[in-house]
């Protein structure tokens, strides 16, 4: 017998391995609970040492018998050891399966039966996130306009985040949406590059790839940017933006949706006026601003006593961008039908609706800052 109470091999012959093991299902059978196993009631404590005893994945019997015999074993006798090894482990399996179906375990756990008297354990419920709340609160504005839902990767190519959405290479406006690039992509050309998504206007591209036109989308998602973190940015945010394509779709229409939006989301003595503004995928391109829902216009700390916020961008889809869509979908032709896109931030959005200061909070993680929202 070694130090550590494993029998010790005389050698790995036949016979040799056999009087091992029969040595060790010797040892199997005087133990009180294999005999009891067989027809007597043990405790489930009991026969959970015994498991564990025998068959324990780190401190079991089996196991260190196996590590130590199969690692000094010749490489000729790895095979007869192993399955004298499995013939004993299945015995003892069987033991303890038999006990089981013959409703021992029933017997044995009659003590610990739940006492249905007893009052129930409450569990506690939980609470959306002021930023999925914020989200969900949106996407469902547009549905009830009959708006379906998109969504698409987080890691995308550059060809779709930047220029099937008409940023070519080397465009200015690549600068405002500077973004993390995956590492080791060097030998590839820069369509192909992958990267964290800037916006979810890709999804937009897929969409229209996959399905022809008339398209009526809004979708949700987290986007990365490679800014500094402070009270309003952060390199993680969310999104939502929509798409509405389709034969006679004019700019009228864009600022009806989002009219009607806006009084859905903020209440409807809230209005809406558009400043002309710039977008690659987007022209004549339009700043969204509502009147302040807190002061009514007349001016308070939240609009900077303007009277107003500015809360969204949109635009008319740039021919260009169906130019792109056409080349897997023909029905995108720029002289049939036309479109708008909006896209606003959900953290900013929730920031406001809410009265966050600090965008940090947002993904911090502090119960005590989440329970409020409860």
């Amino acid at each position: 017998m070694q130090d550590d109470g494993i029998p010790a091999l005389k050698g790995w012959s036949e016979a040799e391995l056999d009087a091992a093991f029969a040595a060790l299902r010797s040892e199997l059978e005087k133990d009180d609970v294999f005999v009891a196993l067989r027809g007597s009631p043990k405790s489930s404590e009991e026969i959970e040492e015994f498991r564990l005893r025998w068959l324990g994945r780190k401190q079991g019997r089996l196991k260190a018998i196996s590590d130590a015999w199969l690692k000094a074993a010749p490489a000729d006798a790895k095979k007869p050891l192993g399955q004298r090894f499995n013939t004993l482990k299945a015995l003892i399996e069987a033991r303890l399966e038999s006990a089981a179906g013959s409703g021992m375990a029933a017997i044995a756990l009659d003590a610990e039966a739940i006492d249905i008297t007893l009052p129930g354990r409450r569990r506690k419920l939980g609470a959306e996130h002021p930023l999925i709340r914020t989200q969900h609160e949106i996407v469902g504005i547009f549905q009830r306009m009959g708006y379906s839902v998109g969504v698409g990767p987080e890691v995308e190519t550059d060809y779709y985040n930047f220029e099937s959405l008409n940023f070519p290479p080397g465009h200015p406006a690549r600068d405002t949406q500077d973004t993390l690039v995956v590492a080791g992509q060097e030998r590839k050309p820069l369509r192909e590059r992958l990267l964290m998504r800037t916006h979810t206007s890709p999804v937009q591209i897929r969409t229209m790839e996959r399905q022809a036109p008339p398209v009526r989308i809004v979708i949700p998602g987290k986007v990365h940017r490679n800014d500094a973190a402070d009270a309003t940015h952060s390199p993680i945010f969310h999104q939502v933006e929509g798409l509405c394509v389709d034969v006679g779709i004019t700019f009228a229409d864009l600022k009806g949706t989002l009219d009607h939006a806006m009084k859905e989301l903020f209440g409807s003595s809230v209005r809406t006026r558009f400043f002309p503004s710039f977008f690659p995928f987007t022209e004549p391109s339009a700043d969204v601003q509502i009147s302040c829902p807190f002061c009514g216009g007349a001016g308070c700390r939240k609009c900077k006593q303007s009277g107003w916020i500015e809360l969204l961008g949109c635009g008319m889809v740039d021919p260009a961008v169906f130019g792109f869509v056409q080349q897997k979908q023909p029905g995108y032709d720029p002289e049939k039908i036309s479109g708008f896109a909006f896209g606003m931030g959900v953290d900013r959005i929730a920031m406001m609706k809410y009265g966050i200061g600090e965008i940090g909070l947002l993904y911090s993680g502090d119960l005590r800052f989440l329970e409020q929202f409860a």
